[in-house]
């Protein structure tokens, strides 16, 4: 194919790319497809001299859309342009030295919808998008159903101020656990809610906006920093980030730790932007058509990409509930060939509309499982994904809760081995060298079906097993016998109560002191504790209503298990009593488990994440992003010396 048409399909598929995104709120493709197909439009120019007169390189956005009101802006708002690597960055970094720059700001680049908000006299006017860069949508009714977005301002004179609609992951997942049609993602959540006339749906999205920039005639702000103070001095949410450097070195290592960090944000950040600090050298560094010289974004390693479906994978777990897992085109994502993605249930793959031979956005962060987000775009041969009828493992009748599938068969070897590999786990009974292969020859060769079974196994029975010579056989019988004293949050985690996780173990634990406590426990008892809510109450209630659960602890106990009651925390007058703790960092001398697990019998909640409504983080040695946000959000710092002398003071018994 020669230049000239190679330019014009990528130009049609760019142009037809743009308008889903921009004008329809639908993406087709993932934000690294998109830019390897524009990146490659714009080499090609390069390398030719030619540009054609219908080029998306040389504007900004896409259509307006009639149903709104036309807002002409005051300046043309800009793209920005970006640096694939930080041999790019650092040649634009030199440049900019070489016109002056001495200072560089660095702001998150956030994923969401770009909004315009013009205020006179202290009071916010009228909303506009980007649009086209020159003419936007007015989107005023629709802000202002944003609680971040500020009615009024301290400031009295005229000034347009510039950021992005987001919508919080956080609510992004709760609001996806109830609609009938689940949002493909935080930024097409935000898009879609502000572009939608009926303002009710807006404000159902819960979305928060984020600015940073401003454009007014005061001569006093003569910079990007100046910039970002009179934004926190008159009540914008700037998400506390706002970083200055003035070497490549700082640039880079704070790129670097950002991308690190990324993961832990209740927001999509696809990477970082950077720009020159000081408004005169702005100007002599000047704009092109598209986009300002004088700023870049670096973009982090993409996240979401979109291939096709191949098939689907039902697996049974431990409760006999079936999880599709698709099988997709391999793709390379954050760092990992990804060949798998899993959906929640069979109500996912209906409202998600996921069907075999269709393209879906696949997101990973970090080492999270790979998930299927939604449909990017179906085709004539795409085929919709059947409800099984029977068990894929044993084939026995399936049961449909209108949302789940589960087998019915108690037995059924997907779901005893998947018991047993939580039952052994770490947080659990903690029996070394089980792995999964281990379980599924105990099933089929030994017969092994209940977790007592596991403690009756002998010396001769082990040995038939693969890879079990004298020393391993040794290490196993000595991890049973180790695993016989057993604390009460470690064995209510073992036991499998459905719902019923690590934490939820602990805080039973904790709470009622002994499983001959637990067993009689009510309904407004189990309620009462937090994050425990009716349907993890009803089930734990019923687990203990089952004479054959029973039967099984029994079994258990005459086995030798000896469970360690815990001290209930009503024992101790704890200054953490009733408060929200994060952990982060290293503890010397102390895992996090077991600080997690003082913090908890002392009558805390240890949490994962900081938020404002955190009381403490416990800091410990190299702390990262969590530290950061519990600083600018003013929330306590604690030792571990500090928790240690509490519980000197209220007589903990460790």
């Amino acid at each position: 194919m020669d230049i000239h048409n190679r330019m014009n399909k990528l130009i049609e598929l760019i142009e037809k790319y743009n308008y889903a995104y921009y004008t329809l709120d639908t993406p087709l493709i993932s934000d690294k497809e998109y830019d390897d197909l524009y990146y490659e439009l714009v080499s090609l120019e390069k390398s030719s001299g030619i540009v054609l007169e219908n080029s998306p390189t040389q504007k900004v956005g896409d259509v307006v859309l009639d149903k709104f009101e036309k807002v002409n802006h005051q300046r043309k708002l800009y793209s920005l342009n970006k640096a694939q690597t930080f041999d790019e960055l650092e040649d634009w970094f030199n440049n900019m030295v070489g016109f002056g720059a001495k200072n560089f700001s660095i702001e998150y680049k956030y994923d969401g919808l770009r909004v315009v908000a013009r205020y006179s006299n202290g009071l916010l006017k009228n909303c506009a998008t980007r649009g086209n860069g020159i003419v936007g949508e007015d989107i005023t009714a629709q802000v202002r159903t944003i609680k971040n977005v500020p009615q009024h301002i301290d400031y009295r004179g005229d000034v347009t101020v510039m950021g992005e609609v987001m919508m919080r992951l956080s609510v992004l997942e709760e609001y996806n656990k109830t609609s009938q049609e689940p949002l493909k993602n935080a930024r097409n959540a935000a898009a879609g809610a502000l572009r939608n006339l009926d303002t009710k749906i807006t404000a159902s999205r819960k979305l928060d906006c984020f600015m940073y920039d401003i454009l007014m005639s005061d001569e006093d702000i003569e910079s990007q920093e100046q910039a970002h103070m009179f934004l926190d001095k008159n009540g914008f949410d700037t998400f506390n980030f706002f970083k200055m450097v003035g070497s490549f070195e700082e640039m880079k290592n704070e790129i670097e730790r950002i991308d690190r960090e990324k993961s832990s944000f209740d927001i999509l950040i696809d990477g970082v932007v950077i720009k020159v600090d000081d408004y005169s050298i702005r100007e002599a560094v000047g704009v092109t058509e598209k986009y300002p010289k004088w700023a870049i974004a670096y973009k982090f390693e993409a996240q979401e990409l979109t291939s096709k479906v191949k098939n689907v994978i039902w697996q049974v777990g431990r409760t006999g509930k079936l999880t599709p897992v698709c099988e997709i085109e391999p793709i390379e994502l954050a760092g990992a060939t990804v060949t798998h993605a899993t959906l929640n249930n069979y109500d996912d793959i209906r409202r998600k509309d996921v069907a075999i031979g269709s393209t879906v956005f696949v997101r990973r962060s970090n080492e999270v499982i790979p998930e299927i987000m939604g449909v990017a775009e179906h085709f004539s041969d795409s085929k919709q994904i059947e409800k099984p009828t029977h068990c894929p493992c044993c084939g026995s009748d399936l049961y449909y809760d209108d949302v789940n599938i589960y087998c019915t068969n108690e037995y059924c070897k997907d779901r005893v081995v998947a018991k047993l590999a939580n039952f052994v786990s770490k947080n659990a009974m903690d029996i070394d060298g089980l792995s999964e292969k281990t379980l599924i020859q105990m099933y089929d060769i030994l017969s092994v079906r209940s977790f007592v079974d596991l403690y009756r196994l002998s010396s001769n029975e082990l040995a038939v097993l693969e890879g079990f010579k004298s020393k391993k056989i040794s290490n196993y019988l000595n991890s049973i016998e180790k695993s016989k004293s057993v604390s009460l949050g470690n064995f209510i985690y073992a036991i499998g109560i459905n719902g019923v996780g690590v934490k939820t173990a602990r805080d039973l634990a904790r709470v009622f002191g002994s499983l001959e406590n637990l067993k009689v426990a009510t309904f407004e008892d189990l309620i009462s504790i937090n994050d425990i809510g009716d349907t993890i109450a009803k089930n734990i209630i019923n687990y203990f209503d089952n004479e054959k659960n029973l039967c099984i602890i029994d079994d258990l106990i005459n086995c030798g298990i000896n469970i360690q009651n815990a001290t209930q925390s009503k024992a101790y007058n704890s200054i953490f009593e009733g408060k929200t703790l994060v952990l982060t960092g290293t503890l010397e001398g102390m895992s996090r488990d077991d600080a997690s697990r003082i913090l908890e019998s002392l009558g805390a909640k240890v949490s994962g994440s900081v938020s404002s409504k955190t009381d403490y983080v416990l800091a410990g040695e190299n702390a990262g992003s969590k530290l950061a946000k519990a600083k600018a959000l003013s929330v306590k710092i604690i030792s571990l010396e500090d928790l240690k002398n509490e519980m000197e003071n209220v007589g903990f018994e460790n």
